[in-house]
């Protein structure tokens, strides 16, 4: 009976830790394409207000907003708002000798994180289309005349830019296995209910959409709950990209995901409707797949571990199990105890798994403790 028991809790781990990245793709791709609508252009582009929030970023604003009024779009036709979350270190100083060329400052009266400050800018802004920016992402030249295009679409209600990645010498870094599936995976939701998650970095959405602005939850997630709850889709464009630093020490990286899945789980909790399937269809099966299912992985594969130690001596395919686990962890153990094996995709890949998953299950007992985060305090890259 309890072996029974426990090769059912095998089988459903086994699923449950690969559906998430394995599983929901494929069946995502038996899903048809959303039909994509185009408007006319119109006589004259939309009016974009770009907003880039900043926390104590006088190192790297001068350069933003540089590399912002160099942007291939008419001048008359956008505006720039720097949202400071009560920087003290001189960054407002900075932005208000760029006054004259048509750059607006709003700042917090306190420091009460980045969506605070973003619905301050929100409430300025003149806009139809908001594009929101951080002050480390760098854009292309052609960016907002790209954003604008996507708009045309009367569906969409957000687009997301995607992200790569900048040596210390500027160089672009190869975007590694993970980065190069996520994006994968967002085209993939981008084409037929939408994406779950936008770019925090860079990305732009309709004025209508940004109408409920939840200070609690992360601005990126949020605005994609908000287009499927009011009619619209977030899409991907491939062609759409923020340049930004790689992180360099890898314990910020770890925070990030550690923040960045606590912000998360919060952002659900607060629009929980989303994962009804009956109302939203797709995209709450999408959410399910893509941010509940991957939380839980690191449960699976605790599950999977404990299932197939009971079970190994039952049947070769749970000792095969068992030893294919065990040469995983030893490899993740060699990339935590030697930097130079962390070099090799052999290490490499299974250590930045498992570093995700550790993160994924400090983050969910965090979150379950009460742990919430607002404030934020931007990497140094």
């Amino acid at each position: 009976m309890v072996n029974n028991n426990m090769t059912m809790v095998f089988w459903l781990a086994l699923l449950g830790a690969a559906y998430s990245y394995f599983l929901y793709p494929l069946l995502l791709g038996l899903v048809p394409r959303r039909r994509k609508v185009a408007s006319p252009a119109p006589a004259q582009p939309p009016f974009l207000s770009v907003i880039i929030t900043v926390y104590n970023e006088s190192g790297r604003i001068a350069d933003k907003l540089d590399n912002t009024l160099a942007l291939d779009y008419p001048a008359e036709r956008r505006e720039i708002i720097v949202a400071s979350d009560a920087s003290d270190d001189g960054t407002d100083d900075i932005v208000a000798s760029y006054a004259g060329r048509g750059v607006r400052l709003v700042r917090a009266p306190r420091h009460d994180g980045k969506e605070a400050a973003q619905a301050l800018a929100i409430a300025a802004a003149r806009g139809d289309i908001l594009v929101f920016s951080d002050a480390s992402t760098r854009l292309p030249p052609h960016s907002l005349r790209r954003i604008a295009d996507n708009f045309l679409d009367p569906a969409v209600g957000a687009v997301s830019s995607e992200d790569r990645f900048l040596s210390p010498d500027g160089k672009t870094v190869g975007e590694g296995l993970y980065v190069r599936y996520e994006m994968w995976l967002r085209r993939l939701e981008s084409e037929r209910a939408g994406l779950v998650g936008l770019s925090g970095s860079f990305f732009a959405a309709r004025r209508e959409v940004c109408a409920d602005w939840d200070l609690l939850a992360p601005s990126d997630f949020n605005t994609a709950l908000n287009c499927a709850r009011r009619g619209f889709i977030a899409i991907s464009d491939p062609e759409l990209l923020g340049y930004y630093p790689a992180l360099q020490d890898e314990s910020r990286e770890y925070q990030r995901k550690l923040r960045t899945v606590i912000r998360g789980i919060t952002g659900l909790m607060r629009q929980p409707q989303v994962l009804n399937p009956f109302r939203y269809g797709l995209f709450a099966l999408q959410v399910w797949s893509h941010k509940v299912m991957r939380w839980l992985v690191p449960w699976f594969l605790l599950l999977l571990l404990v299932s197939s130690i009971v079970l190994a001596a039952s049947a070769w395919v749970y000792a095969l199990a068992l030893a294919g686990q065990v040469a995983f962890y030893l490899l993740v153990i060699g990339g935590v105890l030697s930097r130079r094996l962390r070099e090799h995709a052999l290490v490499k890949i299974p250590y930045f798994f498992a570093q995700v998953n550790v993160a994924i299950a400090h983050a969910s007992l965090a979150f379950l403790a009460g742990k919430r985060i607002t404030t934020w305090q931007p990497s140094k890259r």
